[in-house]
């Protein structure tokens, strides 16, 4: 009777899970399949959400909208218009590019060095310092916005992409993860190196390190995510639209060809995909074994 019960509860579980994952990726399917489209084809699925616009209002009309999975003819011709024909949409991927990158390894170098002070050392400032950690990471960024434009304008930064990179590197995100990983390494490790007559910086490169890999790359992936979807960073701190990363820009090609959107859409999930891809297994060990020490 228990091993009936335990059975119909998987097999509801698995059903709901399996539901829950087909509704998660349903937006990503369509973006990717309706990117495939010809531009007659997606004028007529879609020409009616955009059936009454003007410059600066658009108004949905009532018309259904018919959502499909698999274009009639298969064309590329999307993909050449963005790649090729409209340079704006490359440069734009590149900008993403420039903020992102630096801002994911610079953050992440600082955090090394940062958490593996706040792990090895205790005292009465750290522990105000870590918790000033905590509490900047539990504010929401746009409660930080108003001070970070004011410090940029002060150092004559405002307008350009130092104004979004600085405050990213100094991020407490990432520092207060690792150091949470990094009190779970046993101090016989570190101990059994100072007796083999280690200094800090080889035990920190020699022994902390490799045993944080999985959550190096598990924070690099959320950080790199977390600034590649920003949007209200670049428009608060940088009033130039050609420095505008992709993420800002997406919200506005709506406003002409949809078959654009989709095609641009899909250009932009390219990165983070194969960003998890490489690093699944790091990730899920990152997680579940904080570090390579089981807890």
């Amino acid at each position: 009777m228990k091993d009936n019960k335990k059975k119909v509860f998987t097999i509801m579980i698995t059903s709901f899970a399996c539901i829950a994952a087909v509704l998660f990726l349903m937006p990503t399917v369509l973006t990717i399949a309706n990117s495939f489209m010809t531009s007659s084809e997606i004028s007529a699925n879609y020409g009616a959400m955009y059936g009454n616009m003007t410059e600066d209002t658009k108004t949905f009309i009532s018309e259904d909208v018919n959502l499909k999975f698999i274009p009639d003819k298969v064309s590329a011709s999307q993909y050449a218009s963005v790649l090729f024909k409209s340079p704006e949409y490359l440069f734009k991927f590149w900008n993403s590019v420039a903020l992102t990158v630096p801002i994911t390894m610079f953050q992440l170098l600082t955090a090394i060095f940062a958490s593996y002070g706040f792990s090895r050392y205790q005292g009465k400032i750290k522990s105000i310092i870590f918790f000033s950690y905590i509490i900047l990471m539990l504010m929401p960024y746009q409660v930080t916005l108003v001070p970070n434009f004011l410090v940029a304008e002060k150092f004559g930064i405002l307008d350009t992409r130092w104004a979004i990179i600085l405050p990213g590197i100094f991020s407490p995100f990432s520092v207060f993860l690792l150091t949470k990983v990094m009190k779970r390494i046993p101090v016989s490790y570190i101990e059994a190196a100072k007796l083999d007559g280690a200094n800090e910086f080889q035990i920190l490169f020699r022994i902390c390190l490799p045993l944080c890999k999985g959550a190096l790359v598990s924070i690099a992936m959320l950080v790199f995510i977390d600034y590649w979807n920003m949007v209200e960073q670049p428009l608060v701190l940088m009033k130039e639209a050609d420095m505008h990363p992709l993420s800002v820009f997406l919200s506005q090609i709506n406003t002409g060809d949809v078959g654009l959107a989709f095609a641009v859409g899909t250009v932009y999930m390219v990165p983070t995909v194969l960003m998890f891809l490489y690093g699944e297994d790091y990730l899920v060990e990152g997680i579940t074994y904080s570090g390579g020490i089981k807890g």
